[in-house]
């Protein structure tokens, strides 16, 4: 399937993400402000709007504080809890994935820098509501040294047919590296930055969100093309009888952190395959043109998508364009 043949769903051709109205703006402006990495969720007992976010600030603070906001209308966020990579005793937060259990809990997965070993991992915290989430009983759930990797990171988390499906982002590692470039590997806290390993996704399955069995790769990079360095699964759209993924890819390390949308589709969430190998979905038509984290929300008469865009000053926003359901 290509691109191209993207016509056939009417709703899934490349949009014009300048028209997505702002969300959230950055802490700052200009390159390493970043606001993105979202997650979104919309309440029908309440009709609310959650959204995960994290906010980064140029080295060395990276990403140092995460939020989780509410809203009516999906656009004005208020905040209803936030924390600081000082409260998590790390180098850096990263995405999280916010998740509604059907007996009325929330969830939220969130990946950081594991300060025991300078290698990515996802926890969990579990609360009665997202503004109850408490920093000091997160839960571990996935960490590198548990999934034989370098690391694991930027968790996105679905249900399907009872069993909850994790994607994940994660750095292989690189069996040919020399003593020295292992050293060199976390010395920064952020492997994908180094060239040493490669960002690809994985899966884990749990049947209750809380024990993940690691079933590893299932989206690598390819050996050449616009993705050969980056592949990292972020969501997932249903579109029966075809489940949609959204990646976010990029050619080299040096491009980390600057990624832009491509798509893949599969049958049965293991086995995927790129609809864009010749270049991007979306990209932005601003500073390094990165479009990334995109997350689509279904919802009962339209289709939002919300995403990581690349403004002008080279800083990033989050934002939002929907589509009536057809």
């Amino acid at each position: 399937m290509s691109l191209q043949s993207l016509n056939y769903w009417e709703g899934l051709k490349p949009f014009d993400p300048e028209r997505g109205t702002v969300v959230v703006e950055p802490l700052g402006e200009g390159e390493g402000f970043w606001v993105g990495a979202c997650s979104v969720v919309f309440d029908p007992s309440d009709q609310t709007y959650y959204l995960y976010y994290r906010a980064r600030e140029p080295r060395p603070i990276r990403g140092g504080k995460c939020f989780v906001a509410q809203s009516k209308d999906g656009i004005q966020f208020e905040t209803i809890w936030k924390t600081t990579k000082d409260e998590l005793n790390t180098d850096s937060i990263e995405k999280a994935s916010l998740f509604k259990t059907k007996d009325g809990r929330w969830r939220m997965y969130l990946s950081y820098v594991d300060p025991a070993d300078q290698r990515w991992r996802v926890d969990l915290l579990e609360a009665d509501h997202p503004s109850n989430f408490d920093i000091n009983q997160r839960i571990p759930i996935l960490t590198a040294e548990q999934t034989q990797c370098e690391g694991v990171k930027d968790p996105f988390v679905m249900e399907v047919d009872g069993k909850i499906y994790m994607f994940l982002s994660y750095a292989p590692g690189n069996t040919s590296a020399n003593e020295e470039e292992r050293q060199q590997m976390h010395a920064t806290s952020d492997i994908y930055n180094t060239g040493l390993s490669k960002s690809s996704s994985a899966l884990a399955v749990s049947d209750d969100g809380v024990h993940f069995e690691w079933l590893g790769d299932v989206f690598a990079p390819r050996e050449s093309g616009w993705d050969c360095h980056a592949a990292r699964l972020g969501s997932v759209q249903v579109l029966p009888p075809v489940y949609l993924g959204f990646y976010d890819g990029g050619p080299s390390h040096t491009e980390n952190y600057e990624e832009k949308t491509g798509l893949a589709i599969s049958l049965d969430l293991k086995q995927w395959h790129r609809i864009t190998p010749d270049g991007p979905y979306l990209t932005s038509p601003h500073a390094s043109g990165s479009l990334r984290y995109l997350h689509p929300l279904q919802l009962e008469n339209e289709l939002r998508y919300y995403y990581e865009y690349a403004r002008a000053d080279g800083a990033h926003e989050i934002r939002m364009v929907s589509f009536p359901n057809s």
